[in-house]
């Protein structure tokens, strides 16, 4: 006599066992008719699950969170189902869901064209149309090996062999088509729906192992209305012509090169960008408190043994032995370096807080195939800081470095910005009364800021728990940049000490805080943000001056001189081209003014100012435009 809670707390009782469905009619009848899968006690199930004990259970409809996944799960196996119908032969692997949608593998010889994907999609329309039922059986292990090498599926008998045995073998029918799979799934494949779509074809080890054949990869999106999809699709198309690396070829910004992969080659126009950035933080860092230094980029390895970054980091860490037969490692993070300037000298509770930054330039070994472009590299520089405080100081210094990093993010275009906060995981280090310091002072801190967050249970790093700072661009993607976290390890393996009030040498703590974390990254979330139309006080050219031709040349030097003398930075086009030519390269090129001049302006000392993304032009006199640009060119304060 199964008794099911509801999440509103009702309580409904059966005589016998109850399936999802029997549930939900018995809710009500449009519910039974929405309903997708059924929640019970934490774990999603089939709706036709049957309920023999006493359950907390949640019928799950097309409104919840977890409908989107049970959509491209399904979606995934109509994938799979379309191909073996157009291509028998094919031999499926696995179909995962991924983030925006699915994926599936198949061993086929012939490789899969564009043509092929849209036939393959056509088809999964056609078998969307049958809704065929869903139903699940658990089979015996011996025969699910057999069936499924009796069929030609090695691959999916090999999968078969390697769950562990006290899981189920649970086989999935949509009709007669069927597949190994965990679940849970739609009552019907006509229940996905149509908003769907492939988008491509790629290569894929087998079991992700280049040892192995390489498998065929089909990527496909999913969503719950074909609005949600078109909006996707639109966002895809945006992100192609936002795509940095393109917008730094066409801006002359920047470029990579095989001879040192993961490291950027900057252009002079890039490099301005980047100082542009540095000597805004560095500022701000002044302002409030932080004393910069900088570090040797080549350290012992004793020292990397001593922090734990030898253990835990080596793979990452690019090493050199010399003639003397020590081993070197280039440094892939500041932390130790600062401790090492923390320790010279004696510190007392009078010296904290000590805050110390650094524009440290780092190198960290990334596999050859998740580099890309600025977003990941080999080298890169960190904006990082170290705050060596007492414990009683923790709460202050966080509510001030979250301020800080959410001011300097909104003087960057990025209203949109939620926390994630993670605390102490299992394994950690330090007494738990320093961790429920630590907690409560980065939850205050959090919550001073007014700003959304989530909550990560466990997910801090054994050496204390971290606030990340996630910034949403203009087209709704995230980007998780600064970080916060507490360290109670870092400054007792390298010997911090500080002598506190009772004349007593503690051990502070230390404070790892970073803004932009990355500048090569976060260079490369502007240039997308903005589609490499950046604010005036970031563009690295900010004005293009253009005389109309050779007569007017010498107003437009003595335009450049002025520009110059209120660190405007410009340039001037000499060239004997087209006015309509220069205009639209400088536009191509996101100039974001165009000075134009001809005969008129010379004659009235004015100037034809254009923006960029405007067609209307403007005719000023050179003198307010002077003075309206040297107050529009400044930074934001913050």
């Amino acid at each position: 006599m199964p008794i099911v809670q509801l999440p509103d707390g009702k309580e409904l009782t059966y005589k016998n066992s109850v399936t999802g469905l029997e549930i939900a009619k018995d809710i009500s009848i449009s519910l039974s008719k929405k309903a997708l899968a059924l929640k019970v006690n934490g774990e999603y199930k089939d709706l036709d699950t049957e309920i023999v004990k006493d359950s907390k259970i949640k019928i799950i409809t097309l409104e919840d969170e977890y409908a989107l996944e049970l959509l491209r799960h399904d979606a995934a196996h109509v994938c799979a189902m379309a191909v073996q119908e157009l291509f028998p032969g094919t031999q499926v692997t696995i179909g995962p869901v991924i983030e925006n949608g699915f994926y599936y593998d198949f061993a086929r010889e012939e490789p899969f064209t564009d043509d092929d994907l849209i036939k393959i999609e056509k088809k999964m329309i056609e078998i969307v149309d049958r809704n065929d039922k869903t139903t699940r059986e658990v089979w015996d292990r011996k025969k699910a090996i057999d069936h499924f090498k009796s069929m030609g599926e090695h691959y999916k008998a090999e999968i078969i062999d390697s769950i562990p045995g006290n899981e189920d073998i649970s086989i999935y029918f949509h009709g007669s088509w069927h597949d190994l799979c965990r679940g849970p799934h739609l009552p019907s494949i006509g229940r996905i729906g149509k908003s769907f779509k492939l988008m491509k074809v790629a290569g894929a080890y087998w079991r992700g192992d280049s040892n192995n054949v390489m498998l065929q990869r089909i990527y496909g999106t999913c969503w719950k209305t074909k609005k949600d999809l078109d909006e996707y699709l639109h966002n895809l198309e945006e992100a192609e012509k936002r795509d940095h690396r393109k917008l730094g070829k066409t801006m002359d910004l920047f470029h990579f090169q095989e001879e040192s992969p993961g490291a950027v080659f900057w252009h002079q126009k890039g490099w301005a960008l980047f100082q542009t950035l540095v000597d805004f933080m560095r500022q701000k860092q002044l302002e409030a408190g932080y004393q910069e230094v900088n570090t040797p980029e080549i350290i012992d390895r004793v020292l990397w043994e001593k922090s734990g970054h030898w253990e835990k980091f080596q793979e990452y860490m690019y090493t050199t032995s010399t003639p003397d037969e020590r081993t070197f490692a280039i440094k892939p993070m500041n932390c130790p370096g600062h401790c090492q300037i923390y320790n010279q000298g004696l510190k007392s509770y009078k010296d904290l807080p000590l805050k110390l930054s650094e524009f440290g330039k780092v190198h960290r070994y990334e596999p050859s195939g998740s580099l890309h472009g600025l977003m990941r590299v080999r080298s890169f520089t960190q904006d990082d800081a170290h705050i060596f405080c007492t414990e009683d100081q923790i709460t202050e210094e966080s509510v001030k470095v979250t301020k800080l990093i959410l001011d300097i993010y909104k003087a960057f275009g990025f209203e949109n910005i939620t926390l994630k906060y993670a605390d102490r995981p299992a394994k950690r280090v330090g007494d738990d009364s320093v961790w429920d310091q630590s907690e409560k002072a980065l939850l205050e801190a959090i919550k001073a800021s007014k700003v959304d967050y989530t909550i990560n249970k466990g997910e801090g790093a054994f050496y204390g728990p971290k606030i990340e700072f996630v910034l949403r661009d203009a087209i709704g993607r995230d980007w998780q940049c600064g970080t916060l976290q507490v360290d109670l390890n870092l400054p007792g393996r390298l010997d911090a000490t500080y002598v506190d009030k009772d004349g007593k040498k503690k051990t502070p703590v230390m404070l790892h805080r970073a803004l932009f974390g990355s500048l090569e990254r976060f260079t490369g979330i502007l240039i997308e943000h903005y589609a490499g139309k950046l604010p005036l006080w970031l563009s690295p050219v900010q004005v293009a001056i253009l005389p109309i031709n050779d007569e007017h040349h010498d107003y437009a030097k003595e335009i450049l001189n002025q520009l110059e003398k209120i660190s405007i930075r410009p340039i001037i086009d000499l060239r004997n081209e087209k006015i309509n030519y220069k205009i639209r390269e400088h536009s191509v090129g996101k100039i974001p003014i165009l000075m134009i001049c001809g005969s008129k302006e010379v004659q009235n000392k004015t100037i034809t100012l254009r923006r960029l993304g405007q067609e209307d032009q403007q005719t000023e006199s050179l003198e307010k435009i002077i003075s309206s640009l040297s107050k529009e060119s400044q930074a934001p304060k913050i």
